[in-house]
């Protein structure tokens, strides 16, 4: 969006997300209360299982921080080294911080930012019951972090960016707080076709990943025009929607194909979880550590 402004449907989106997540946070999001069928047995773990996360890590996450609502597995692909500053976008619960955290150990630290209050309470808490000294959780939004320049060493984010209304500019300040040579990895979702009218003209699609998502090569273009260098794309899978049970919407967005099974085939084969990496060069008279001048 020109000058880096929302649009006011933009900030419409982001009042519904916010919403929505409030509600997942409240245990009230999922379509998997005691008395609905829907899930079919899916689980969080189950569903993360099936998106690249190890039995280790599931265990290794403090009980209520996994919800389920991820699309990939943005750690399985970057090296976190003990001491690294590590910055997590729409951190959620706080299941991918804690991860990292154990990465980073006592001298390393970790920084989850995300826009439901709700969310960051949780995951505030999440971290006390959890004993994690290492993790801290802020209010913001991904379009304007609160975090310093030039102040992390890796960024990580998990099917999020593509609920910004303006990606672009979630990509600028990722560049912006990275310190030079510092990593972005992150998995989200794209699309490979169009999407059904009826799933791109639906709010509640943006809040299920779906109809916020954009296609693959505008998105690559997105991280490449913030300055990024290195860019590579490390993993492409279909997602199946059963993946995005537990999100806030997905049996509305579902619903949406109605009963055609031509749309859910649709809808199936327009929608893609990835894994992109990509670096923050060195500038002119900025040399990687332990190279000469």
């Amino acid at each position: 969006m020109k000058g880096g402004k929302e649009a006011p449907d933009g900030r419409r989106i982001k009042e519904i997300v916010r919403e929505g997540y409030a509600k997942v946070a409240k245990g009230q999001g999922s379509c998997c209360g005691a008395s609905s069928s829907c899930c079919s047995g899916s689980t969080p773990e189950g569903i993360s299982s099936n998106i690249g996360y190890s039995e280790e890590e599931l265990r290794a996450a403090p009980e209520g921080a996994n919800l389920g609502l991820g699309c990939g597995n943005p750690l399985a692909h970057e090296a976190i080294g003990e001491g690294d500053v590590v910055l997590d976008l729409g951190a959620g619960a706080g299941f991918d911080c804690f991860l990292a955290a154990r990465r980073v150990g006592e001298r390393g630290r970790v920084i989850g930012v995300d826009m439901t209050p709700e969310m960051v309470e949780k995951a505030r808490r999440n971290a006390r019951e959890g004993g994690f000294l290492n993790v801290e959780f802020r209010l913001g939004e991904i379009e304007k972090l609160p975090v310093e320049d030039r102040s992390v060493d890796i960024i990580i984010s998990n099917c999020v960016i593509n609920l910004s209304p303006d990606k672009r500019r979630v990509f600028q300040e990722a560049f912006r707080v990275l310190k030079p040579g510092g990593r972005l990895m992150v998995s989200d979702i794209v699309l490979v076709s169009e999407l059904p009218e009826g799933i791109r003209n639906s709010v509640s699609g943006c809040i299920g990943c779906i109809s916020g998502a954009i296609r693959r090569e505008d998105y690559l273009d997105a991280v490449r025009a913030a300055g990024f260098g290195g860019i590579e794309l490390l993993r492409e899978r279909a997602f199946p929607l059963e993946d995005m049970i537990h999100d806030v919407t997905a049996q509305a967005v579902i619903e949406a194909c109605g009963a055609d099974p031509n749309a859910r085939r649709h809808l199936q084969g327009s929608v893609a979880s990835i894994t992109v990496r990509a670096v923050k060069p060195f500038r002119r008279r900025e040399t990687a550590p332990g190279m000469q001048a």
